[in-house]
């Protein structure tokens, strides 16, 4: 994996101070199959990941055209074939769609085939349900590997958002510019819970502090604030108004400008090394 450049600015179009990508990873059932496949005959697993096309992503979608924000859905293939007219209604309202696996397998650097195979499966259903290309990826579960950084890159991938390495781009030595992001500003982390994996689930004031306060320093240090959501998770009624006015409150700051993963990937790669 590369080296970050440390100590720099990135010069944000139209002199912003920090870049914000909110992004969606619509796993929908998939996010529960991939972990155990058993799940299959769990209706009452699988109604968690239904949510998230049910109500989680017309919420979004609705929030996100009132406040005039631009966002990245990562779509694993299943997803694509089987809640095809959520994923076009994601299209139709001009928001991005990155590749997420096909049925969000977790990576194991130990059998490359299997790699390839997910990706490539995923990369075609995308293409056959809604015609879409994708010029970013991010690995599901932030598991990747060197094999998939060439993958990308073979396939001309412009992009990927796996890595936890730094809070402003930086580039592959295969040329894939990275995305990074953390699982402080996963939603996951907070709020996925099930009965086979009982964990707490934080209030949104503990998860809107956290969010706000790396806001407060990235936004300090000029970098990129890397938001990952779930429609199942972020999708609920309570959330939906922290994404409302987590939202809001970040446009009382100056020069933050709201952008997919394509945009900001083309802002960085545009002024690339001409950062002093």
């Amino acid at each position: 994996m590369a080296e970050p450049i440390v100590g720099t600015r990135i010069a944000w179009p139209d002199g912003a101070r920090c870049a914000v990508m909110l992004s969606f990873d619509f796993d929908a059932e998939t996010l529960w199959i991939g972990r155990d496949r058993a799940n299959w005959k769990r209706p009452g697993v699988l109604s968690h990941g239904r949510y998230g096309a049910n109500l989680g992503v017309p919420k979004i979608l609705e929030t996100l055209e009132d406040a005039g924000a631009p966002a990245t859905f990562f779509v694993p293939g299943w997803t694509a074939e089987n809640h095809t007219a959520r994923v076009e209604e994601i299209v139709a309202r001009g928001h991005e769609i990155g590749h997420h696996s096909y049925l969000h397998e977790w990576i194991d650097p130990e059998d490359p085939e299997a790699e390839e195979a997910e990706l490539d499966k995923g990369l075609e259903a995308l293409r056959k349900t809604v015609g879409v290309t994708p010029a970013g990826y991010r690995s599901p579960a932030g598991e990747t590997s060197d094999n998939m950084v060439r993958l990308l890159t073979e396939r001309g991938f412009v992009y990927d958002s796996s890595m936890m390495d730094h809070i402003n781009p930086y580039r592959h030595p295969t040329g894939l510019i990275e995305l990074p992001w953390h699982w402080s500003l996963d939603d996951a982390v907070y709020a996925l819970f099930s009965v086979r994996d009982p964990r707490p689930i934080f209030p949104n004031s503990h998860i809107g502090e956290i969010w706000r306060e790396e806001f407060r320093e990235i936004h300090a240090w000029g970098g990129l604030f890397d938001l990952v959501m779930h429609p199942q998770i972020t999708g609920r009624p309570s959330r939906i108004r922290l994404l409302r006015e987590s939202i809001a409150w970040m446009r009382t700051f100056p020069g933050v400008w709201f952008a997919t993963g394509r945009q900001i990937a083309d802002a960085w790669a545009a002024q690339e090394g001409k950062v002093p």
